[in-house]
């Protein structure tokens, strides 16, 4: 029942956006029916964008999204206080990060933190946004990854021989 309320209020927003995407949704029973009004290039490209949409909205509502990411360096740690997210990246002051309602932080070990939400766009961009504080730079490797990101590595000076 939950879930149900947070499908039609994110079908409520897709709503908003029908004259954009400019074709005929209907929700029969179970169903939510999306079609083209014609077969022009562009309304084919939002006729899949829309399903997508929907089926993202589906898939947030019944399992949820996340997005992990891992702090390296000696020093650097994350913790939650409230709702607000606090990174010691070193910077001379943490960095707060405030996430939107509906968002959810958690920080493991002080090192891996947990973005979740039903809004697939929403935790990408506070993911992306929490990365963008200190993104890992290519040669010791410090900073915020996504966790199954990986770093390409540089070498360094080559020194005096």
């Amino acid at each position: 029942l939950k879930g149900r309320n947070r499908l039609q209020e994110a079908i409520a927003a897709l709503e908003k956006a029908r004259e954009l995407y400019q074709r005929q949704d209907e929700q029969e029973g179970e169903k939510i029916v999306v079609e083209r009004r014609n077969e022009s290039r562009i309304a084919r490209q939002r006729h899949g964008l829309s399903r997508t949409l929907i089926a993202n909205m589906i898939e947030g509502v019944s399992k949820g999204f996340e997005k992990r990411l891992s702090i390296q360096g000696v020093g650097y740690r994350a913790q939650v206080q409230g709702r607000n997210l606090i990174l010691n990246v070193g910077y001379s002051k943490p960095v707060e990060i405030v996430p939107p309602e509906g968002i959810q932080v958690k920080v493991e070990n002080n090192t891996n933190v947990i973005v979740s939400g039903i809004n697939k766009e929403i935790v990408g961009d506070i993911a992306a946004k929490i990365r963008s504080v200190r993104p890992p730079e290519p040669y010791k490797g410090k900073g915020i990854r996504y966790a199954d990101e990986k770093v390409r590595r540089k070498a360094g000076k080559a020194g005096k021989k």
